[in-house]
């Protein structure tokens, strides 16, 4: 029921207007499915039919550049591999485990995170919002042994968007 066509609409420009903030001259969006194969022709669930479907029509007949609903299995991929600047997901999972799959190097000897890569950019704000993607870390604050690359990333990712405005 959250999903609408409104508010599909409102997700995508707003990664449309961040992208252009850091600076792609022409951002290429692909919009995540909801359900499992885009819904199978309607087998799974029509919304993606229904609503994601004609809503990104309507975006690509306004000259942006969305393709989807591209199944959530194939999606992310297809972003690492460059065929997309950005994945508009259909819910927090869907969006925050290809992200923290990628960003998280593991040792495989200890099992320990070697490594945090990952930026969250909360859009549609008043205010500029980035932020680390592991969260707190309240587990080894007071340590001196969190890793802070993650942090700068959200920094840097923070002053191009500021640079935009």
């Amino acid at each position: 029921a959250r999903l609408t066509p409104q508010r599909l609409r409102l997700v995508i420009d707003l990664t449309n207007k961040a992208l252009l903030g850091l600076g792609i001259a022409r951002p290429k969006i692909a919009v995540a499915a909801l359900n499992p194969h885009a819904g199978e022709g309607g087998l799974f669930g029509r919304q993606d039919i229904d609503v994601s479907q004609p809503t990104i029509e309507k975006a690509v007949a306004d000259g942006l550049d969305v393709v989807g609903p591209v199944p959530g299995d194939t999606v992310f991929v297809k972003l690492r591999a460059g065929q997309y600047d950005a994945v508009v997901a259909m819910y927090h999972d869907q969006g925050h485990i290809p992200v923290k799959l990628l960003g998280f190097e593991v040792d495989p000897k200890t099992g320990k995170w070697q490594e945090l890569s990952g930026v969250n950019i909360t859009l549609g704000l008043p205010i500029i919002r980035t932020s680390v993607d592991h969260g707190t870390a309240f587990d080894i604050a007071g340590q001196g042994i969190a890793n802070e690359r993650s942090m700068i990333e959200a920094i840097e990712y923070a002053e191009r968007l500021a640079g935009s405005r």
